[in-house]
């Protein structure tokens, strides 16, 4: 599929964004400013921008722990994130959900879910509205490889199968569920193995390669579409920071993540490729780095002027009604 000028652009954008964004809450979280848990995305921007580029706000996704790439790809407002993070009023949810909460149903981003593959079984539900009521849109949930071994993720592999569900699986492996590596941890090698076992397609994918995931993905969400059924990709990745904000990553070899950054950068694998091919200008990608830059860092001053959530407002958007 072949990406015009303004597609690129956007897909640059978007991932500049994402790596803009964590790094900056990572430097807010180290100085004491953001409470809570955070997990950061960085250095699977690809993942998130390929897949989402091809979803409509009409289309729902599921996300994880580590959220906040997912967030961003699907259109969620950044100073709304920003707020959110920062334990803010006029956060997305109001300033009360964080960072492993965090959510727009107005843009399909279902929610972050602190509980390991948790988003897997809600988007079943997205997608069975989808296909009952013949809307034409499809469900993604975003699942790590340690939850791919959780007994729901696997039951709704099986259901979505069976009842022909336009939804697909992106399972993200980054190589470590916490701490535990997946070369230990998943059996069968490889969670692309599964989908035989579902009688579904399944797609491995390269995820440091935007062009290969929006690619893959692309497939994926045609065929759920057009009433084809579920897919399940496997997107294999990297991040960048540890499992967790203080992490000390002493399960990793010495070096890993510093090669990562070296070899493995999806931007710069990405604005390599399109330079090279003369389908962006570099003066263009520039120019994108500086705008995202500008909007992060407002953002940013944003969230730490802001009020937080008034007590009176504890016990509003827990319930459906009162």
């Amino acid at each position: 599929m072949q990406l015009n000028r303004d597609e690129l652009l956007k897909a640059y954008r978007l991932m500049r964004g994402i790596r803009v964004f964590e790094e900056r809450v990572h430097d807010e979280f180290e100085a004491g400013r953001i409470p809570g848990f955070v997990h950061l995305y960085a250095g699977q921007e690809a993942s998130a921008v390929g897949v989402c580029m091809h979803l409509g706000d009409d289309d729902y996704i599921g996300s994880t722990h580590r959220g906040h790439g997912h967030c961003i790809a699907k259109g969620c407002d950044i100073e709304g994130m920003m707020l959110e993070l920062f334990a803010k009023q006029g956060g997305l949810c109001d300033g009360k959900g964080g960072s492993m909460h965090i959510a727009d149903f107005d843009k399909g981003m279902m929610g972050a879910n602190s509980i390991v593959g948790a988003a897997v079984p809600l988007a079943l539900g997205a997608a069975l509205a989808a296909k009952t009521l013949k809307r034409g849109t499809v469900a993604v949930p975003f699942c790590g490889d340690g939850g791919s071994n959780q007994g729901g993720v696997l039951e709704s592999l099986n259901l979505a199968s069976v009842w022909k569900l336009p939804v697909v699986f992106a399972f993200e492996n980054n190589g470590y569920a916490e701490t535990t590596a997946a070369s230990w941890a998943v059996a069968g090698g490889d969670i692309v193995n599964r989908a035989a076992a579902f009688g579904m397609p399944g797609v491995q994918v390269d995820g440091f390669d935007f062009f290969a995931v929006h690619a893959a993905a692309g497939a994926a969400i045609a065929r759920a579409r057009e009433g084809g059924g579920p897919t399940l990709l496997e997107i294999k990745l990297g991040r960048f920071y540890g499992h967790h904000e203080g992490d000390s990553q002493t399960y990793r070899a010495a070096g890993e993540a510093d090669r990562l950054r070296a070899e493995h950068d999806c931007l710069t694998l990405f604005r390599r490729r399109v330079v090279e091919a003369a389908l962006l200008d570099a003066d263009d990608l520039d120019a994108a780095d500086r705008a995202v830059a500008e909007e992060v860092e407002a953002a940013v001053a944003v969230a730490r002027a802001a009020a937080p959530p008034d007590a009176a407002a504890l016990s509003t958007n827990v319930y459906v009604s009162y």
